[in-house]
Formats: structure tokens, C-alpha cells, sequence
């Protein structure tokens, strides 16, 4: 069985708690993960935690597709894990609710076709590898993040 510590999100206030992630990495978890919501992402705070731990895995639960084009959320982890060490970040992609992507990303909620092509483009992304085809290139281009009704309109 592996065990995992989920911090969430900060909130107004970011708050990591250091000392829990730290003793959950001395009792042998085999990760730690972070999620993201109205104002902090998931991914920076675990650049921090990498700096302080050896061996715990360190998850996003999860990257929301609406706030970052594959791309970039690829190469964010990437960058997280290299730093790391290589083989401990652990990118959870995944959408948000309507509430969150119109609200907070002021775009409009399109979580249908992102969710099913982003986690294609951040593969190719990861891996520094060539896109398969020029339509897939092309879907990944859309597959950002949500945009507002004017820009949809271009």
C-alpha cells in the first residue's frame, strides 16, 4: 500500500505545512499533493517542497485545464521534477467546474475538448518530442486556456 499526504489549496493565504509534508516523508509516504482554486496553483508550491524533501513523489490533484495551455503545464512540471531530481512529480491534469473556470479565468467553460486532448499535447510537450501531425499541433494550440466569449469569436 502507498500512502499520500493531499495539502490542497491555500486560499487567500498561502500556507504550506512544511512540518506535516517533511514527517510524512520520514514515515515512508510515497507522495504529497497539491490542488489549485481561487488564487494559488498547484504547481509552485511543490517547486518549494522539492527543495526541502529527498524521496517523496509530489502530485498535482490537479493542474486545471483551464489556466494554462497544455504546453505549459507540461513544461512547469517538467521543470519541477528536473529540479527534483527527475521521476518525482507526479502531473495530475484535470477540468473545473464552470464556477471556477468563468469566474475566476473569466473564459467561457470548455471542458470537453480540453480534457480530452490536453493530456495528449503535454505528453508530446514533456517529452521534447515532435507533435504527430500538423492537426494535432493544431488542436493543442485550442486546447488552452478557456478564453473570453470575445476572443472565442476570432
Amino acid at each position: 500500500m502507498k500512502l499520500g499526504l493531499s495539502i490542497g489549496y491555500s486560499g487567500a493565504e498561502l500556507r504550506l505545512p512544511v512540518d506535516k509534508v517533511l514527517h510524512a516523508e520520514r514515515l515512508g509516504f510515497d507522495s504529497v499533493w497539491t490542488a489549485e482554486a481561487y488564487g494559488s496553483d498547484a504547481i509552485s508550491p511543490l517547486a518549494y517542497l522539492a527543495a526541502l524533501t529527498q524521496r517523496i513523489r509530489l502530485g498535482t490533484g490537479i493542474m486545471q485545464l483551464a489556466a494554462r495551455p497544455p504546453a505549459s503545464a507540461a513544461m512547469a512540471a517538467g521543470t519541477v521534477d528536473a529540479m527534483a531530481g527527475g521521476g518525482r512529480v507526479i502531473a495530475g491534469l484535470g477540468v473545473s467546474g464552470p464556477q471556477i473556470v468563468e469566474g475566476w479565468y473569466g473564459g467561457a467553460s470548455r471542458t470537453g475538448a480540453s480534457a480530452t486532448t490536453s493530456p495528449s499535447c503535454a505528453r508530446c510537450s514533456s517529452a521534447r518530442s515532435p507533435w504527430p501531425t500538423r492537426d494535432a499541433r493544431s488542436r493543442c494550440r485550442t486546447a488552452g486556456p478557456a478564453r473570453s466569449a470575445s476572443a472565442n469569436r476570432s
